[in-house]
Formats: structure tokens, sequence, C-alpha cells
């Protein structure tokens, strides 16, 4: 197939590259090879043209398939006037049209703005109008959540969006399977060029893009493929949601197609679930958050599904508990693979001929021999080995800097390319990282991060709250849960009051207070700054 060459846009205004001399590193030593991510597509299905690409609860797709889908949805959002280098907000749940969507994006040279199905408006206005989107595609509807009419209102508050593509009941808008079409050439699309954007885990306000290379993913995909010692023959389920970073290259749905191997899709993780979807799919690899593994390996208790498949057992997002990571291999018969990492880059992951105690105790250590890590006090110096300190990193896929976000940079980079994560760990003598908390004030509630700064903000804006505080609680289920404590003028607001506020306020559920506390006073620290570490301990 001809190829027609990208003409220069804006994308690239705020995108902070990796350095010249980094780039070049990396290709000479072979971690970047210079091919658009969706060449793992196109090589798969070249290769393995029959072989089942996808499996969902209606029946197998093959490789072919998806790959002609892939290109006539490439074709089909050209000729609506989406350019190369344009941004198109994707939310979508783990159906198929997920990998058409995102591999006809790629493939047109389009970059997709990858967010999750519990975003709401809060979010999306802000991702729209943060990477200039001129597109929005989502479903009709997941569950009770009308997302036409999250639409509406997205597309009444940001201006650059020109379409709103539906799966499903398109509504007033365009429906999804309208728009494919035959097509002749693609756009050529440089390998060093973005990708794609994540979003980040909004650990300070509202979250962040982060703009990932063609060269950087498919290392990231691939590296990772590598290590879980994924090949053709194995099944993957995608059960957590698919925009996610660690179920799409960790090695996940991109490194699976890299070998040709069969990704499952699966919107609900439950027990019932996916177990039933493990033993009907004969599925061998999966990744959960910290409760989910917690919930699956007290399942089996009640569930009768046979797992006998399941090899590896991925548990990433949070902090895996030791006493929970010990149960993983004798409830469900899987090794169990700790993943600890971030969408900006850095992964780290316990290797499957690792003894059962580093496995148990540790993170992990990085994947790539390029990635280099430093633990640092407080004054950026590094620590004495096995100390304690915040992880700072840099490498081949970790970025250099968010998308449009220059002052945040300035906090979140050093000065030589270090990302500082804000996650306090200490290095084992054979690498191997284990977290031990964070500096950044978030809370990870079932492995997803709320912000306390963006929750605070909206608490605030309710009028009976005079002041607000948003503190993590330790949680069995959720790790940790959301508490809001508030000082108000008045009578206390009920818990039910307080989401329905921020419910229309178009905050996320997953952002959604678990427990309400009332203050008179909140606590301070010596230099004026609400004592979180106080707040904690008092309504714990």
């Amino acid at each position: 197939m001809t190829s027609t060459p990208i003409a220069p846009n804006a994308h690239r205004v705020g995108y902070v590259p990796f350095p010249e001399a980094d780039a070049a590193a990396h290709r000479a030593a072979g971690y970047w090879r210079g091919h658009p991510l969706d060449k793992l597509l196109r090589t798969a299905a070249r290769l393995h043209p029959h072989r089942p690409a996808l499996l969902d609860e209606v029946r197998a797709h093959s490789y072919a398939e998806i790959d002609g889908a892939a290109d006539r949805m490439a074709h089909g959002l050209l000729a609506l006037g989406i350019a190369p280098g344009d941004r198109v907000v994707v939310q979508l749940p783990n159906v198929p049209e997920f990998l058409t969507v995102l591999f006809g994006l790629l493939r047109a040279g389009i970059i997709p703005v990858l967010t999750l199905p519990a975003h709401r408006r809060a979010e999306i206005e802000h991702l729209a109008e943060l990477s200039g989107a001129v597109a929005y595609i989502a479903a009709d509807r997941v569950g009770d959540f009308d997302y036409r009419a999250l639409a509406a209102e997205v597309r009444a508050a940001v201006p650059t969006l020109r379409h709103i593509l539906v799966l499903g009941d398109p509504g007033p808008f365009t429906a999804l399977n309208s728009v494919p079409r035959e097509g002749g050439s693609l756009p050529e699309v440089d390998a060093s060029d973005i990708a794609l954007l994540l979003v980040s885990g909004g650990t300070t306000g509202l979250p962040k893009l982060i703009a990932r290379t063609h060269d950087d993913y498919a290392y990231n995909a691939t590296a990772s493929a590598e290590i879980c010692e994924l090949t053709a023959d194995d099944v993957y389920l995608a059960s957590l949601p698919a925009a996610h970073n660690f179920p799409l290259a960790c090695p996940g749905i991109l490194g699976t197609v890299a070998v040709g191997g069969t990704v499952a899709l699966l919107a609900d993780p439950s027990p019932e679930s996916a177990f039933a979807a493990i033993e009907r799919h004969g599925v061998t690899v999966t990744g959960v958050v910290p409760p989910l593994a917690q919930l699956w390996c007290a399942a089996t208790e009640w569930e009768q599904a046979e797992l006998s498949s399941l090899r590896l057992l991925q548990v990433g997002g949070a902090r895996l508990a030791e006493v929970n990571a010990r149960a993983v291999t004798p409830a469900l018969g899987a090794t169990l693979q700790q993943v600890f990492g971030m969408a900006e880059g850095l992964i780290n992951y316990t290797r499957l001929d690792d003894d059962p105690e580093t496995i148990a105790i540790s993170q992990g250590r990085p994947l790539s021999p390029a990635d280099e890590v430093r633990v640092v006090d407080g004054d950026g110096n590094d620590v004495p080995p096995g100390a304690e300190g915040e992880l700072l990193t840099k490498g081949p896929y970790t970025i250099r800097g968010y998308y449009r976000a220059p002052e945040h940079n300035a906090r979140a980079f050093t000065a030589d390319g270090y990302y500082r994560s804000g996650d306090l760990v200490r290095v084992l003598p054979g690498g191997h990282l284990v977290v031990s908390g964070r500096i950044k004030d978030v809370i990870n509630r079932g492995g997803e991060n709320v912000s306390c700064d963006e929750l605070e903000e909206h608490l605030l804006a309710h009028p009976a709250v005079r002041h607000a505080a948003a503190v993590g609680l330790p949680d069995a289920a959720l790790g940790e849960k959301v508490c809001a404590v508030l000082v108000v003028e008045e009578a206390m607001p009920t818990l039910a009051e307080v989401k329905g506020f921020l419910t229309a306020r178009g905050l996320a559920t997953y952002k959604l207070p678990d427990v309400l506390r009332r203050a008179e006073t909140l606590p301070v620290t010596a230099v004026g700054k609400i004592d979180k570490r106080a707040l904690r301990e008092i309504h714990a």
C-alpha cells in the first residue's frame, strides 16, 4: 500500500521530545525500531490472518478481520475531515470497536486521547480542551449512564469539537458504524511522533496528558511481552478498562497482538464473570488491581469455574500487601507477577523465575536495561543503598514532560530529565523495588488515583462547606477509601447529598467520597498547610 506524507500540524506544540542524543542511543541499542505502532497489528495479520485476534462474549474475530476493519476505520475518519495530527477523545468500554478505533486512528496518523469509561464531564471537558480535540468517540450508554448527554455538554463547552461519533444508538450524533469506508493510500506515520495520549492519574488537580510515541510505546509493549514470555498460544484477558496503560501495553492488548496471541475482552472483572471467561476462553494471562486479586482469591471458595489454564496473574495499579501476595498462587494456581509502573513510563516486573519470597515482598525491577533509577531524599540527594526515598527515573519509554503543561513540568521533572514519580521506594540488593508509600497527595482507591486537590476544589463549591480536606483511609477491599472532612457553616450535608452535588458537577464516580466526617477546624502544620497525616490519624 502506498503512503502519503503527514503535513506539519500543531499537535507537537507543547510536546516535550526526547533529547536527540538519547533518541539516537535508543535507536542504536535497538529499543526503538522505527516502526509505527499500528504495525503490530499489520504484521500479526500478515503472519496469522486466520488466528483469533479477539474474543468477546459473542464470537471470535480473526487478525485479518480486525486489520481490515482498522483500515476502513482509518479511511472513514480521514474522509470526515479529521486530519493526521488531530486529536480525538476516545471513551469506549471493552468492546471490539475499541481495537478497530484505536488502530484506525493510529493508522490515519490521528492521535487518540484515551479516556476511561468512568470519566465524566469535569475530566472529559478538560481533556478535550487541553488536547484541542476535534472529535469525541463514545458508546451510547454503559449501564445507566448515557454518554450522549455527556457528549452534548462537552460539545457545548469545547469549541474545537466538530464530530461526535457514537457506538450504538447515536441519538442526535453520528453513528460510529457509519464511518468506515474503503480507501487507497494511508498517511505515512513517523515512528518518533506522538502515537497516543494517555491520561495521568491526576495527582495534582485535573489529569495531565501523557504523550507516548510510536517508538517508545511499541518498545513498552513488546519488551513487556518478552518478560511475560507471551507467545501466539497465549490468551490475554482484558477485564480492566482497556484505555489504562496496564491492560493496554504492560504487555496487555498491544503486547498480545505483537506476538500474534488472542485478546479476550470483558467489561466486568467480578469473579463470577471473570472466572467464567477464563474457563470459556482458556485464558492464560490477565492483570488485575490488588482489591480484585484479593476478591478473586476469596471467590475460589464459592465459584466453581475451572481455572487451570491461567498461568500468570499480574497485579498492579497499587501496592499488593504481602499477605495477599502470598495467597495468590495457592488460591488460583497461577504464578503471581507484581507490576509497579506508571503511564508516564517506567514499569517494574517481578520475573517469572524470581524466587517466591522476592515475588511476595517486592514490586519488581525495571523493564529495560536502559532504565535509570534514582532514590533521593527531600533535598534531591541520593540516599544510601536500601534506604527509603522518592523514586526518580528516565529511560527509553519514560516521557520527558507532560503534554502542554510547562508549569507542571518544571516541578515534575529534574533539570537533567528525570521524572519525579512521587513514590517512596527502597531498592533491594538485586535491583527489585519495594514501594512504601507516596509523597503526592493522592488517594489510591482500588487502583484509581483520586486527586485530593481536585476533590477539595469541588467540595468547597458546596454552599454549606467552609473548609474541606480529602484523605485516604485504610480499607480492606479498596486499599484506601475516600474520606472527606468538612467544616460547615450550619447543618452537615449527608453523604448522599454530597455525592449528588459532586455528580452534578461532572465528577467521576470513583472520585466521590466513601465517608464524610465533620470537623470544627482542620489541623495545620507549622507552615500553615492542612496536616493530612493528623487528619488520617484522627478519622481512621
